[in-house]
């Protein structure tokens, strides 16, 4: 009778609790919000990082560019990056004459072999005054039945295994007319041609860089593009009405689109977003992460007119106010769902050190979306190289800068060498170990404690068992005093209960 009661309690240890557990399998999960994390304590806390700044990536400085150019859409496709844009000149001069008339918008196209450096080849596609050697993709005018604005593209490469050849390449760009969003398909990322001769999203503001793309985990496309919270956009005298926001929408098909609904958000305020760059992350593509643009006016103050270029932020302020007191910063955010979405209120990219071409109107909308490259250290694993645009609408050509984070390093759980843990919700897995993406001093590190479904610790995975973790790994296998095997877990009820010391943990993945 004891040894049947004994077996039922630790089997109840590992059931109790299982339909409340989350099965994450074996997808990597990162800490970026609360899905994982019951209980943070001692002096761990989850950082929000943020990138650092490299080279210039690119100079939009062809006479069909300008200081205009930006919406960047970036992808790895194979063994080749892409790059497409909006190419526009945005002259200001005293005493506050705005001319942005001087040529069409239209889309441009640049391409990598390594994401950080890059060329625009002249591609013989679309008359530019009186010649073809450029790099334009999408021209100014009619294409068929429709009226594409070149100046707002956002475009990606279909993995929907349903896509046809002629449609591999897929583009949302904004309609001259009538009002709305149109769907574009190209067999080569290059020639591009209307899906519908009308314009498949009508209900919007869409003075920004709108966007769709496909969801593989959900099974769907979605789409992301601006909104204003009340009334219309006044785009004639740019006067908006209500908050800029973020309306979504799901498709199976790419033209017929439902389930409209404005993004919320978690313990964060009303603010003034431009840009969205919402798209599944690749390294865990259940998690939609969004970078979108924030936008700000400071008024005018001694700090407002110790910035750079006050000269010429004086000459846009007398066009309108906010061209010259505006600033722009990029933010990060998650969601699961496509809807919720967790937004961190600190800058995820400030304005940074001042200098010529920041701190303006325009500076810092982050590329429609991170990619992976290598290090410039040599041995170095991967990193996530994000693109930003500075030099706005002042002289004859803006320019995209590239930072640098590392994989997953968005958010993480970071603790002091005095010390903090973070215990995990219930779960299950699968697969025979657990490998942390992780940060530590040399002198720090950390140690992992596998629980039962009610927080007792388990033997052979006990903290006095566990192996301490130290280094700067991204892919590291966690060990205790019998290895690292923890196959006999798969598929039961446990906790994670992470011990922490000076050091900073960023994902998480059963393999």
């Amino acid at each position: 009778m004891k040894l049947i009661l004994s077996s039922c309690l630790v089997l109840c240890s590992f059931s109790a609790f299982a339909a409340d557990a989350i099965d994450i399998g074996s997808r990597r999960e990162l800490f970026v919000d609360d899905l994982l994390i019951e209980k943070l304590s001692g002096k761990a806390e989850r950082l929000l990082h943020h990138p650092q700044i490299q080279e210039i990536a690119l100079e939009h400085d062809l006479p069909w560019e300008g200081s205009g150019s930006g919406y960047h859409s970036v992808f790895k496709d194979g063994d080749k990056y892409r790059m497409y844009y909006k190419s526009w000149q945005l002259t200001v001069t005293a005493p506050g004459k705005v001319n942005t008339g001087e040529h069409p918008l239209f889309t441009c196209y640049a391409e990598s072999d390594d994401g950080i450096h890059w060329r625009k080849p002249e591609l013989g596609l679309h008359d530019f005054k009186g010649s073809k050697a450029n790099n334009i993709v999408i021209p100014h005018g009619k294409m068929g039945k429709v009226n594409p604005d070149g100046g707002h593209p956002a475009i990606f490469k279909d993995e929907n295994p349903a896509a046809p050849a002629d449609a591999k390449y897929k583009a949302i760009v904004r309609s001259n007319s009538p009002k709305g969003l149109l769907a574009l398909k190209s067999p080569d990322g290059l020639r591009w041609s209307p899906m519908a001769d009308a314009p498949v999203i009508t209900d919007g503001a869409f003075d920004s860089q709108n966007l769709a793309f496909w969801d593989a985990h959900s099974g769907q496309y979605r789409a992301y593009w601006r909104y204003f919270t009340s009334g219309t956009t006044d785009e004639k005298n740019w006067k908006p009405s209500g908050d800029r926001a973020i309306r979504t929408a799901t498709s199976k098909d790419f033209i017929h689109w439902e389930n409209q609904q404005d993004l919320s958000y978690v313990d964060s305020p009303s603010e003034q977003l431009y840009t969205n760059q919402v798209k599944p992350y690749h390294r865990a593509p259940h998690l939609l992460l969004g970078f979108p643009t924030r936008y700000t006016e400071r008024g005018w103050s001694d700090s407002m007119r110790a910035l750079p270029e006050r000269e010429h932020r004086e000459w846009r302020s007398k066009a309108s106010d906010r061209y010259g007191m505006a600033i722009t910063e990029g933010l990060f955010m998650s969601s699961r769902d496509g809807v919720k979405f967790k937004r961190y209120n600190d800058a995820f990219l400030p304005p940074g050190i001042e200098r010529p071409g920041t701190w303006n109107y325009g500076h810092q909308y982050i590329a429609w979306h991170p990619v992976e490259t290598k290090s410039a250290l040599e041995g170095a694993p991967n990193e996530l190289s994000l693109y930003a645009t500075e030099s706005y609408w002042t002289g004859k050509s803006s320019a995209l800068r590239r930072y640098t984070l590392r994989l997953d390093g968005f958010v993480s759980i970071r603790a002091p060498m005095s010390g903090g843990e973070l215990t995990t919700k219930a779960i299950t897995f699968t697969g025979k170990a657990l490998t942390l993406n992780f940060a530590s001093s040399a002198a720090g590190g950390i140690q992992v404690e596998m629980q039962d479904a009610a927080g007792k610790p388990i033997p052979g995975f006990t903290l006095a068992e566990a192996q301490p973790v130290f280094g700067d790994s991204i892919n590291r296998t966690v060990t205790w005093k019998s290895g690292g095997d923890v196959s006999s877990l798969a598929g039961k009820t446990v906790k994670l209960r992470f011990v922490l010391n000076d050091a900073d943990l960023y994902s998480i993945k059963f393999e």
